[in-house]
């Protein structure tokens, strides 16, 4: 969704050669409610993005994997054959909740339709630092025809650009796919903790609850959006069809509780990972590695999909809880990194 591939052997070299952090390998039998899971669903979403592993501990599995028959039993024993899960870092783990939002647009400006997203500016080099959020805001790409498409609401384009892709209706009922095409540079920073630092309680952060405190306070809510300096560009996606997600960071698209965004300083992209969240809605899943977003940093931490449109937001808007995240990682490879376990 946000940043390019980094290739898993690379990462968990870096992981053993970084400042130790704990690792313990655990069995099947340590994961709270394995037995019950769809392991064929998770299968489908993990052979997706199986291609883009190179390297020579994940090939032979993917290939495997490729022919495991229909059933869930042969499922369940392909990862419980291939894999061991291993707990990175020291939970509790921070579960959050993201989804692909379905907004209403044009394609030209109106008085209704006033708010652009923007293609990156052509002079603009990936991992340049660029103007902040407040100069972009204040009109520096204004006239220059890089306006994409038009919405209604300036607080949704903000959280569109948190999401990093969405799903435009135009006023003839076409709808357009929009995903991330670059950013500025700046890190990111959330305003639910600039809130907080402003004596907001953790009760009022929510996605929802934000919006509605900006929506009642244009003037302050403008400048608390703008101390998130990092600002996120669009491009068209032509070619997604409606039924899939959006696109990832693995360049492929993306399934609804099934593909989470982590950190990949700490966690490969591709890997299967075991969530144990706990909360109101608990969950008990294996998913797949298949993002990142610019809020994510650590080993235990990881921004779970939740789908398309107003429930998915709903949903994913008010997920903030712990649990546990065990990452799945081919025998040798889980037992060179906790030798002990």
């Amino acid at each position: 969704m946000r940043c390019a591939l980094s290739l898993a052997g690379f990462l968990v070299a870096a992981l053993m050669a970084a400042a130790p952090l704990p690792a313990q390998v655990l069995g099947f039998a340590d994961l709270d409610g394995w037995s019950q899971d769809d392991h064929r669903a998770a299968l489908q979403t993990f052979l997706t993005t199986c291609d883009k592993l190179k390297d020579d501990d994940w090939r032979p599995i993917c290939r495997l994997g490729a022919d495991v028959g229909p059933s869930d039993a042969a499922a369940r024993q392909f990862f419980e054959l291939l894999f061991r899960p291993v707990v990175i870092g020291t939970p509790p783990a921070l579960f959050t909740g993201y989804y692909e939002p379905e907004l209403s647009g044009s394609l030209t400006r109106t008085p209704r339709f006033s708010y652009p997203l923007y293609r990156k500016p052509p002079e603009m080099t990936d991992g340049q630092l660029w103007h902040p959020r407040s100069v972009i805001e204040g009109g520096i790409l204004r006239g220059r025809g890089l306006e994409l498409v038009w919405l209604d609401d300036p607080v949704e384009v903000y959280f569109l650009q948190v999401q990093g892709s969405g799903r435009i209706r135009l006023p003839d009922g076409r709808v357009m796919r929009v995903g991330y095409g670059g950013k500025n540079g700046h890190p990111y920073r959330s305003i639910g903790q600039e809130l907080i630092r402003r004596g907001a309680t953790m009760a009022d952060v929510s996605a929802q609850d934000i919006k509605a405190w900006v929506r009642a306070n244009p003037a302050a809510g403008r400048e608390l959006l703008n101390t998130n300096p990092s600002f996120v560009f669009f491009r068209k996606l032509d070619d997604l069809a409606p039924g899939l997600g959006p696109i990832g960071a693995m360049g492929r698209p993306i399934t609804a509780m099934r593909s989470v965004a982590i950190d990949p300083d700490f966690t490969p992209l591709g890997a299967p990972l075991w969530i144990e969240k706990h909360g109101r809605s608990p969950i008990r899943s294996l998913m797949v590695a298949q993002d990142t977003g610019g809020a994510i940093r650590g080993p235990q931490r990881a921004d779970i999909f939740y789908g398309t449109g107003f429930d998915a937001g709903e949903a994913a808007g008010r997920i903030k809880d712990g649990g546990r995240m065990v990452l799945f990682l081919p025998i040798d490879r889980a037992y060179a990194m906790a030798p002990g376990g």
